[in-house]
């Protein structure tokens, strides 16, 4: 039985992930979580696992926890691409001096123990792909990053890989595509349309809606991390996608309104928008085994509309100040 300590385990991505690894490994798990808005304690009611506050970017802090751990899982992030545009700083704080935070104490204690660490990454780092044509991003594909959010993770990824190859830590890093499911803040896409239809409200589709996205339930991409922990080699990066069909963001808010019934009104669009993201996730396949459990976008989105329908406790509280937030922008 290993140590496991998950930063980010409050968060959406995170809080599903402690859950998943508590369930399926014998690893005693401790959370760090700086319970931002972002971060929610509820997110691991009746979870065994030790919670505690704090900075992924507090040395001292980092360095304790890191001492105690086998393993490291770096889910700690700002992650909203229109909150990174109207205030980068605290992307840097906690995606380039959290990561840089970790490194140095992994560093440290890895010269007397092993200690492997995992680097939750995004797509997003690749910039976009053009809107009609057939590339996808892979593990060699070349950074271009079009937003403060994914230019301070393009940042932490370069860091690890520095770190593996100066100091001879052992790391992984995986660039996953667009996550969905339970626990997902509601100013996220597919949460914030789901809790308008439900509130019988229109959902908002930005611009013209033909931005492409390579949606993952959040359970397939756990799993592919789980995999990579168990099987995955020390220094590689895995591209984690479901390689769905091709969807539009039109064509998700058309089927959200579909299964939860309403109706959809287009608002600005995001500065910047990145036009698709398409994600090949053949070398994770190819090596580790690894399959989607989800691969039927609409069944994935009627087990979260389901999630969201039976846990509006867990949601209102924030919705309303999420709404006002977006109205300021025209959105």
């Amino acid at each position: 039985m290993g140590n496991m300590l998950v930063t980010g385990g409050a968060g959406f991505i995170g809080a599903n992930f402690v859950r998943m690894a508590l369930e399926r490994t014998d690893h005693r798990v401790t959370v760090l979580d700086k319970l931002t808005y972002a971060g929610n304690r509820a997110n691991l009611d009746s979870v065994d696992a030790e919670f505690v506050e704090g900075d992924v970017a507090d040395t001292a802090l980092v360095d304790a926890l890191v001492g105690e751990a086998d393993t490291v899982v770096h889910f700690a992030a700002e992650s909203h691409n229109d909150n990174s545009l109207r205030d980068p700083s605290a992307f840097v704080h906690t995606n380039v001096v959290g990561t840089y935070t970790l490194l140095e104490a992994i560093r440290n204690h890895s010269r007397t123990r092993p200690i492997h660490f995992h680097h939750i990454s995004t797509d997003e780092v690749y910039g976009d792909l053009p809107l009609y044509g057939d590339e996808r991003f892979d593990e060699h594909t070349a950074y271009n990053p079009s937003s403060p959010y994914s230019a301070t993770k393009a940042g932490s990824d370069h860091l690890v890989r520095a770190w593996v190859r100066s100091f001879g830590i052992s790391a992984t890093i995986s660039n996953c595509s667009n996550n969905y499911g339970p626990y997902q803040h509601v100013e996220k896409f597919i949460p914030r349309q789901i809790t308008n239809l439900i509130d019988g409200e229109p959902a908002k589709l930005y611009g013209t809606g033909e931005q492409v996205r390579d949606w993952i339930h959040v359970d397939d991409h756990n799993a592919a991390v789980l995999a990579i922990l168990e099987r995955g080699r020390p220094g590689e990066t895995y591209a984690i996608g479901a390689d769905t069909e091709r969807t539009t963001n039109k064509q998700v808010i058309e089927l959200l309104c579909e299964i939860v019934g309403g109706s959809f009104e287009h608002v600005a669009d995001r500065p910047g928008h990145d036009q698709r993201y398409q994600m090949d996730a053949a070398k994770l396949r190819r090596e580790l085994g690894w399959e989607p459990r989800y691969t039927d976008l609409r069944a994935g989105l009627e087990q979260t509309v389901e999630w969201y329908r039976a846990n509006e406790w867990w949601w209102r509280p924030g919705k309303a100040d999420v709404e006002k937030r977006y109205a300021l922008s025209g959105q």
